[in-house]
């Protein structure tokens, strides 16, 4: 062996290897499993059927893996917008002259077999926000630089939300983590995930009574800063418990009012105080928080397309949903990862699998089928094969020279986490079915195509670290 092989070989994260052709394993057998025939056993010979033209995929993101690997990590750096350019183009003409499958244009049609642009888009959509939060003087905390990289990534939301794709649009939220690893401020984050909040609280419970919460957290605020003393933590008690009291008596108008006078009196307090930076902060977030918690209601019932609200039904509100109609497949799903308990009824053995209980399980629920046949133990391994690729993927970003590859690195691993959070939740019932694909695992060639082309990209740029 030549010195230089000797380093290649000794350079290339065999870990991250070993997991991602695990997964792939893994993904086909529970693929094959999910669409198993006894009269036809070697199915994955026919490439006209499902696992058949996975079998293929297959092969083509292998040899596609080999390709990609030769490549020098240098050219996506170069040619990372030009890359991303090819990827808008194809957004926009499979608007024009796209396939629609399940009233959605988001997919090219050829000879039998489809690729939907949106999976493409998610790569180069890396490498471009990759790039250009590399360049030189680029710094996330400066507007102009912020407004690029959010344009980078909104421009192909839009454009899949018009397919319409609001499923796949979601996964591009994942490249705030990048933008946080780069310095963007952890303010924007506290202030999402509490819209976030605020808006699943005021579905699942009166918006009234999440309201009331909010003005009562925003009052604490005030007389907190305004002067931490024993007599304002009993003002405030009793504030809250008159408040309360009318709640609980159907007077919801006299609590809120009150509390609303509070914070007025302690909000003109701490303006003769001067305190202009706190109240800049506070009241402007009440009446956003108010708002979002009054307008969700409005917004599902009134905004919302039926079947849009049967989504968020079965996820928030599920007494609201028909279990034979949109809970039939969470319920389904669920009933067969519970059926396998711990070790799982075996390979091919699995009852509801088998006779096709569970809807779209070589999709959105393929999770399923490794949970009814291979069991709790099955389940957790494959969680940990994914956890452990996604620590791996941080490990290869945080050890990187070059900031490039850092920043593509991590947008790699929020790909992957967003797809395998949000996929198996939905499967366990914990997330919104959104039509997210498991990584690997779930049917779909241009997904299994795509995520194999950003290992292979990645482990590449990997290699860079033995360079002087």
């Amino acid at each position: 062996m030549s010195r230089r092989s000797g380093i290649a070989s000794k350079s290339i994260d065999w870990i991250t290897l070993t997991v991602f052709f695990s997964l792939l394993i893994i993904g086909w057998l529970m693929l094959y499993a999910a669409v198993y025939d006894s009269e036809n056993p070697h199915s994955y010979l026919d490439f006209t059927s499902a696992i058949g033209k996975q079998t293929m995929w297959l092969g083509v993101a292998l040899i596609t893996f080999v390709i990609i690997y030769v490549i020098e990590w240098e050219f996506w750096n170069s040619f990372a917008f030009p890359i991303y350019a090819v990827g808008i183009v194809l957004l926009i003409l499979v608007l024009l002259i796209g396939t629609e499958i399940k009233g959605a244009r988001s997919w090219f049609s050829f000879f039998g077999f489809s690729f939907q642009p949106s999976e493409i888009v998610k790569f180069t959509t890396a490498l471009a926000v990759s790039s250009f939060l590399s360049s030189y003087k680029v710094d996330i905390r400066n507007r102009n630089t912020l407004l690029i990289a959010l344009g980078l990534i909104v421009l192909p939301i839009l454009l899949i939300i018009l397919q319409p794709d609001p499923g796949s649009g979601l996964i591009f939220l994942s490249f705030f983590i990048l933008l946080y690893r780069r310095g963007l401020s952890p303010l924007v984050y506290i202030l999402g995930f509490s819209i976030i909040g605020i808006f699943i609280c005021s579905i699942v419970f009166d918006p009234k009574s999440v309201t009331l919460l909010i003005a009562l957290i925003g009052l604490g605020i005030l007389m907190y800063n305004i002067g931490q003393t024993w007599r304002s933590g009993l003002i405030y008690f009793a504030i809250s418990s008159v408040a309360l009291l009318f709640y609980i008596r159907d007077l919801y108008w006299y609590g809120l009012g009150i509390i609303v006078i509070s914070i007025m009196v302690y909000a003109f307090m701490m303006f003769q105080e001067r305190m202009f930076r706190t109240l800049a902060l506070v009241l402007p977030s009440l009446l956003l928080s108010s708002s979002i918690a009054f307008g969700s209601s409005f917004m599902l019932e009134n905004v919302l397309k039926p079947h849009q609200q049967d989504r968020i039904n079965v996820w928030l509100r599920p007494e609201k949903s028909d279990p034979n109609g949109p809970r039939y497949n969470i319920i389904q799903s669920k009933r067969a990862i519970g059926s396998g308990g711990l070790k799982g009824k075996g390979f091919l053995q699995g009852d509801m699998t088998k006779l096709n209980y569970v809807p779209e399980q070589t999709t959105d629920f393929i999770f399923s089928t490794v949970g009814e046949e291979q069991g709790f133990i099955g389940s957790f391994g494959v969680i940990f094969l994914f956890t452990l690729l996604l620590a791996r993927i941080v490990i290869i970003a945080e050890r990187a020279k070059n900031i490039f590859i850092q920043n593509y690195a991590y947008a790699v691993a929020g790909i992957l986490f967003i797809h395998f959070f949000v996929n198996i939740g939905m499967a366990l019932g914990l997330m919104p079915v959104i039509g997210i694909p498991l990584p690997f695992l779930s049917k779909g060639g241009t997904a299994l195509l795509v995520f194999t082309i950003m290992i292979s990209v990645l482990l590449r740029m990997d290699m860079a670290r033995f360079r002087v």
